[in-house]
């Protein structure tokens, strides 16, 4: 924003300090005159001459006095002032050394150095409260920033791979004209659904991140049977037995978002299993009123190190899978994000047998909402 110049805050200070004193000054000056009035005599007094004390000595009148005080009052109101001036520049400038740095730190952020941190030392006051909580925004907008050019980078190359093998496909083809032409068709279909399951999951992050949703109670258990459901001819195919129970969970949030979390668990718990005879746990239930999500899968044992890093982008567990149904590596990551937006919890927990255990614990819906 575009704004005229005007006075600084140093100068209004430093006006503000030499004028409160000059009022100060003023006031104590009016003081000691109405005191002295009211002892000083409008006329000069006549002493008894038997009086030895006061003989020779001259009792001084209002006007008198009035000429004597106002030129010494003019000249201690002078000193006040430029005392004032000084004083105040100087005080002014200790006071707003913070809020310089302070703006310092603001135009290096501006300029895209989110590095810079103002670690303003002292005890604690206004300004240093304000310094701590900029550092603490700039330590989170860092982050940030690198968690979305991590991602970004990380989408690009994802997205560079059905690309690239969709043009080798189409080279191959060129430089072959009696190819099997199905074989070619079903191999670019495959690539190019996987290229769109990525962008619809990327769209999908991105929806959830703007928390643009309204709010309603939505039944966890209703959610669980309905992905079961949609993802039982998967779990057929890949011979994995799912089992759902538990309890009415009513949660507060986005039933279309909600329904995604509870696919992506599900499509993952199926996915990531062992390759025959595996099985998929869902439970629902209600803990300290809120609403529980549980899934479980039989698998491989997983370390809690490689757990804790599952929820990033583009993580696929022990390895990269690549094939129609291992998914674009960002499942466990939409489902970080929607728990995030509904002010919930995501627990991963690997368990003894091997396969993951994760929890989801979402806020219930307020009373008067639930009616």
């Amino acid at each position: 924003m575009d704004r005229q110049p005007g006075v600084s805050v140093r100068v209004k200070l430093t006006l503000s300090y030499a004028g409160f004193l000059m009022l100060a000054g003023a006031l104590l000056m009016a003081a000691v005159w109405v005191f002295l009035l009211a002892y000083v005599p409008e006329q000069a007094m006549l002493y008894n001459a038997e009086d030895k004390d006061k003989l020779g000595r001259i009792f001084p009148v209002r006007g008198a006095l009035l000429d004597t005080f106002a030129p010494r009052a003019g000249a201690v109101m002078a000193i006040l002032l430029v005392f004032g001036l000084v004083g105040g520049w100087i005080l002014a400038g200790r006071m707003l050394a913070p809020l310089t740095r302070i703006t310092d730190a603001t135009r290096m952020a501006t300029g895209g150095s989110l590095s810079h941190r103002i670690q303003l030392p002292g005890r604690g006051d206004e300004f240093r409260e304000l310094a701590d909580a900029f550092d603490t925004m700039l330590e989170r907008l860092e982050a940030h920033v690198a968690e979305q050019q991590r991602f970004a980078a990380n989408a690009s190359h994802e997205l560079r791979t059905p690309l690239a093998t969709t043009q080798a496909l189409l080279d191959v083809a060129r430089s072959d004209p009696h190819r099997d032409i199905d074989e070619l068709v079903e191999r670019l279909r495959v690539v190019n659904a996987r290229a769109i399951d990525l962008t619809e999951a990327l769209l999908v992050l991105s929806r959830a991140d703007k928390q643009a949703f309204t709010r309603e109670p939505v039944d966890l258990s209703l959610l669980v049977e309905e992905a079961a459901e949609t993802l039982l001819p998967l779990a057929e195919k890949r011979g994995v037995a799912i089992d759902t129970s538990g309890d009415i969970a009513t949660a507060s949030g986005s039933p279309a978002l909600l329904l995604q979390m509870t696919t992506n668990l599900v499509h993952n718990a199926i996915v990531h299993n062992l390759p025959e005879r595996g099985s998929v746990w869902v439970r629902t239930s209600v803990r300290s009123g809120s609403a529980v999500l549980t899934v479980e899968n039989s698998g491989e044992k997983l370390s809690p190190e490689l757990v804790s890093t599952l929820t990033e982008p583009f993580q696929r567990g022990t390895e990269r899978i690549h094939n129609d149904h291992a998914g674009v590596g960002l499942g466990l990551a939409i489902v970080q994000r929607i728990v995030h937006v509904h002010d919930g919890s995501l627990t991963l927990t690997p368990r003894a047998d091997g396969g993951l255990r994760i929890t989801v614990q979402l806020p219930a819906p307020a009373p008067h909402s639930a009616k």
